[in-house]
């Protein structure tokens, strides 16, 4: 009897963790690693200046969590950008002009995405929220530090470069490749004010830096 219930133990006990051991087959999570840059394209979105779209470059990496049972794919990461645009101006204050003044900012990002996969891990739809902290506006031509922005009376060049350091940005854009190659299209757009900080006695300044990130990335 001692025998049979002995037997019994051990068969069930065999069975249980061949059970336990194949159960988790279905739901593998595998974590990867990427690594990429690209260009990019930028805008400050404002009714108080004119200016126009410039171009960059962004590099960066991220953390890869591919969820086999699931309708989507979550990766975190940081991705640091140069990016670049104009604002409309003049050479004096006196004298009416219209010359574009070059700005330049550097910025980094802190992202969670969601990944909808739309034909699996090969193509998919993304979307989260970013953290941004970013310098001041930088002159790409230092000789225009002395300019002063069309609009406005007195405003120099030099008074609008003291921007807000952080943003809270929404991306959204589509992830395609084979293998451990993919290129990447994403839209950024920052939902506070980076403008917050500037101000006249006559003006309140309001803009929304927006961003088109064109990449590719290697996958591990």
């Amino acid at each position: 009897m001692k025998n049979k219930q002995l037997t019994l133990l051990v068969v069930f006990n065999i069975l249980f963790v061949t059970i336990t051991h194949a159960q988790p087959q279905n739901f593998i999570i595998k974590n990867g690693f990427s690594i990429g840059g690209g260009l990019t394209q930028f805008n400050i979105k404002t009714d108080n200046f004119t200016t126009i779209q410039g171009s960059g470059f962004a590099v960066g990496f991220a953390s890869t969590v591919d969820i086999p049972h699931r309708w989507y794919n979550v990766s975190y990461g940081m991705q640091i950008s140069e990016n670049t645009f104009e604002v409309s101006g003049r050479m004096t204050d006196d004298v009416i002009g219209n010359e574009m003044i070059e700005y330049k900012l550097m910025a980094a990002q802190l992202g969670f995405l969601f990944h909808g996969k739309i034909i699996g891990s090969n193509l998919t739809f993304d979307a989260g929220p970013q953290l941004q902290y970013n310098g001041n506006l930088e002159f790409k031509n230092s000789q225009q530090e002395m300019y002063f922005v069309n609009g406005y009376d007195g405003l120099s060049a030099s008074e609008i470069t003291d921007i807000s350091k952080f943003n809270i940005n929404g991306a959204v854009g589509f992830t395609a490749g084979i293998g451990f190659l993919k290129v990447r299209a994403q839209y950024i757009y920052g939902f506070l004010n980076i403008f917050n900080k500037i101000s006249t006695t006559t003006n309140n300044f309001k803009g929304n830096p927006e961003t088109f990130v064109f990449s590719a990335m290697i996958t591990f």
